[in-house]
């Protein structure tokens, strides 16, 4: 007789609170979300403050529970390059090149073949980055140095052309005018150093008025 009473209660606040149900069933992927976001910013902190093995348990329990998260693979592939293990930095980036490309993950594979001397991968992943996206500078500049290391002056002086065309920093400047001297184009050399020379003069001008101490009018 009691279970029939429990039955007939349970029922009747089944009926009477249907809404409550649906509430509890769409707020575990609300938490779900709250959660992974936690761990997000968890793992981002982390890695900021070299908290290496913190920040890989929050990116590992993402993964956990969205195993195809490209975003977490790339950012444990840094992690690992962080620490030198680069072959868990190389299959991390490449889950996450398989799982959504992109120009960033393709670059990170690119530097770690350049770190450990893989220079014909190296290339061909810097190839492939640009091929997606070419609007950084950087790229170029990484793209350069594989180029140089394997003697292709050519595309060194290709790679940095573009690179100071984006963005006409003195380094990248100074860069070219390197390889210009090197492929003995001394007169482009000169007007690349000078115009470099031109950008640092006004910085260095601008930070000595800093440092200037204020004198006190009495």
């Amino acid at each position: 007789m009691l279970g029939l009473i429990v039955i007939v209660l349970l029922s009747s606040w089944a009926i009477y609170q249907p809404q409550t149900m649906k509430e509890v069933a769409a707020d575990i992927p609300t938490k779900l979300s709250e959660k992974l976001n936690q761990l997000w910013t968890i793992a981002q902190e982390s890695l900021q403050t070299n908290k290496y093995l913190r920040a890989e348990k929050a990116l590992l329990t993402i993964l956990r529970v969205d195993e195809r998260n490209a975003s977490a693979y790339n950012r444990l592939g840094i992690l690992y390059a962080k620490q030198k293990s680069l072959k868990d930095a190389i299959e991390c980036f490449e889950i996450a090149q398989s799982l959504e490309p992109s120009a960033s993950s393709l670059h990170n594979v690119g530097l770690i073949y350049l770190e450990t001397d893989n220079l014909e991968k190296a290339a061909l992943a810097f190839e492939q980055a640009l091929e997606i996206d070419s609007s950084l500078p950087s790229r170029h500049i990484a793209y350069a140095k594989v180029q140089e290391k394997l003697g292709h002056t050519k595309k060194v002086i290709e790679s940095l052309e573009k690179a100071v065309e984006l963005q006409p920093v003195p380094q990248a400047m100074n860069m070219l005018a390197d390889a210009y001297e090197k492929d003995s184009r001394t007169d482009e050399a000169m007007a690349m150093r000078e115009k470099a020379a031109k950008m640092v003069l006004p910085q260095l001008q601008v930070q000595q008025r800093i440092r200037q101490p204020r004198r006190v009018i009495m």
